[in-house]
């Protein structure tokens, strides 16, 4: 599925482009102050997560690296579009019980199927392949508008976090998701995991 994913997202980033909804944001648009989140203390990391790399051991055998702000240009914006689009439109929500028969599983969703960790995987995963830096992808834990436990993708810019969620269909600035923000994995390392806290200047460092 993600190769096929490769062979279409040119196609689909010049739809995007020539629609309403790849507007691309300008900093007032991202936020007033252009805040980021703050980072805190070191965090447990999500079973999940912890059982993921038990099956994936390739993809969490990485090394500590430095952390990197992606410069949100056009062409990047368009491919977060085309990433939460075509993901959250591919692949039917369906609860990990549903779906395999246990209370909690990471998976790629290789089959159509999968929960908010499965969505948050595939759209990292397509990321990466796309040329994106792994140090401005974070699979981040947050409190729904529901108070229930959910996840999202961050991704790091120098105009502000953006959010990729399966339950929204637009590309959020992080303060307009009426998400509480608990915990993510740190930028230098995705097998660790850091509590998440007030927001913060921003600093960017990197571009693609």
């Amino acid at each position: 599925m993600v190769l096929r994913f490769k062979r279409v997202l040119d196609a689909v980033c010049i739809l995007a482009v020539a629609g309403a909804a790849c507007a691309f944001p300008s900093v007032a648009q991202a936020n007033d102050k252009l805040t980021f989140i703050a980072v805190g203390e070191s965090a447990r990391a999500p079973i999940g997560w912890v059982e993921f790399c038990v099956e994936y051991k390739n993809e969490c055998n990485t090394r500590p690296s430095t952390p990197r702000d992606v410069i949100l240009s056009p062409k990047a914006w368009a491919d977060l579009i085309s990433v939460n689009d075509w993901a959250n439109k591919q692949i039917k929500p369906m609860t990990d019980l549903e779906h395999w028969g246990v209370v909690e599983r990471w998976n790629y969703p290789d089959d159509g199927y999968g929960d908010c960790e499965d969505y948050v995987l595939l759209k990292r995963k397509m990321l990466m392949q796309a040329g994106w830096p792994r140090e401005a992808l974070l699979i981040t834990v947050v409190r729904d508008k529901k108070g229930e436990g959910h996840a999202v993708l961050t991704v790091k810019t120098d105009k502000g976090e953006y959010i990729l969620d399966n339950q929204e269909s637009e590309v959020l600035h992080w303060t307009k998701t009426g998400y509480r923000f608990v915990k993510r994995q740190s930028q230098s390392d995705p097998n660790s995991w850091v509590a998440l806290g007030e927001p913060r200047a921003p600093i960017a460092t990197s571009s693609r």
